[in-house]
């Protein structure tokens, strides 16, 4: 008599690994769960081919890869995959990838001939690589989702943001508006206003060319001597941050604050941002910030860990019960 239950997995204990591109916000989740982060190496060869190698067996357990794939995004990227690939050969019970931010968010759909949707294809990567499952957060676009067929957690760490707003700087603003940056963060923008109950103006901007340069021009809505509090899912370059918090200034806006989850900042996108008229930034650790960048913000930035929200769906998702029950859904 054979008893096969193929549909019955039993999953060993939490095993946690970090790559390089997250070493810091690994060791705070790591904290908030009380476990010790796996040892791995990865070595870069002088042909910059990465190479990894584990320092234990990862045979039969739970295991999860902390790997955000910000700047330098290809290096991040590429040693995400490999890793991956590296604890399914080593028979991983489970496999999920923790990537805080995910990369080729915004080429997620073909708005105009002969282009690639490079987020599908990056999803297709993570799946092919070895990961049984992923966990995101705020992706650019809501149908990134669907380009995985592994299930995943798309989070928000909106609540966090908000929470802060909600807690620090609410009773000293006056006549509080949101401002959503486009009108593609719009909806989310809304969300935003309604959790903080404040009105929300909308500005209206349209791109030219594939550059990522845009064009701010309408203002829908008020902000004559209101604190204004402008929010959107990542800030790059700070183009559109720039053009945003002129054209509010211009309006007539008192303080503006900058709220936002992912600090990607390339190029000169941090010097840009202190040089704008804002008061203050909040924004999280979904992408490290690098010192250097910290100290062009030092005074104007508050940055929230998102270590204690991926720690607890990771919790959550080892002990198999309810993920929506955090956020009371």
């Amino acid at each position: 008599m054979h008893h096969v239950h193929h549909d019955l997995k039993v999953y060993g204990g939490i095993k946690l690994f970090g790559g390089t591109g997250t070493k810091e916000l690994t060791q705070k989740i790591a904290d908030y769960l009380g476990l010790p982060v796996s040892g791995h190496e990865v070595i870069e060869f002088p042909n910059e081919n990465l190479f990894v190698k584990l320092k234990g067996s990862v045979r039969g357990q739970d295991v999860y890869l902390i790997q955000t794939t910000s700047s330098p995004v290809h290096r991040n990227l590429m040693e995400l995959l490999i890793t991956l690939q590296t604890l399914r050969l080593d028979s991983a019970a489970r496999i999920t990838a923790v990537v805080p931010y995910l990369c080729y968010g915004r080429s997620d759909k073909k708005d105009q001939p002969r282009v690639p949707i490079t987020s599908r294809l990056v999803a297709d990567m993570i799946e092919v690589a070895g990961a049984d499952r992923y966990m995101t957060l705020d992706p650019h676009a809501g149908q990134i989702q669907g380009f995985f067929s592994i299930p995943g957690d798309v989070l928000t760490a909106s609540h966090l943001l908000i929470e802060y707003v909600n807690h620090n700087l609410r009773e000293s603003m006056q006549d509080p508006v949101v401002v959503s940056v486009d009108l593609g963060f719009a909806k989310k923008g809304r969300n935003y206003a309604a959790d903080m109950n404040m009105p929300i103006a909308f500005i209206e901007k349209r791109r030219q060319g594939n550059d990522a340069k845009a064009e701010a021009l309408t203002l829908i809505g008020e902000v004559e001597n209101r604190d204004v509090i402008i929010v959107d899912d990542e800030v790059d370059t700070g183009g559109s941050i720039a053009q945003a918090v002129n054209l509010v200034k211009s309006k007539g806006a008192r303080d503006v604050y900058l709220v936002f989850v992912h600090t990607i900042l390339s190029a000169n996108g941090a010097e840009r941002l202190a040089s704008l008229p804002i008061k203050q930034i909040i924004t999280t650790d979904s992408a490290p910030l690098s010192e250097e960048k910290q100290k062009y913000l030092e005074g104007k930035i508050t940055i929230l860990s998102v270590a204690s929200l991926l720690g607890e769906v990771i919790k959550r998702a080892h002990e198999g019960r309810s993920v929506g029950e955090m956020f009371n859904e």
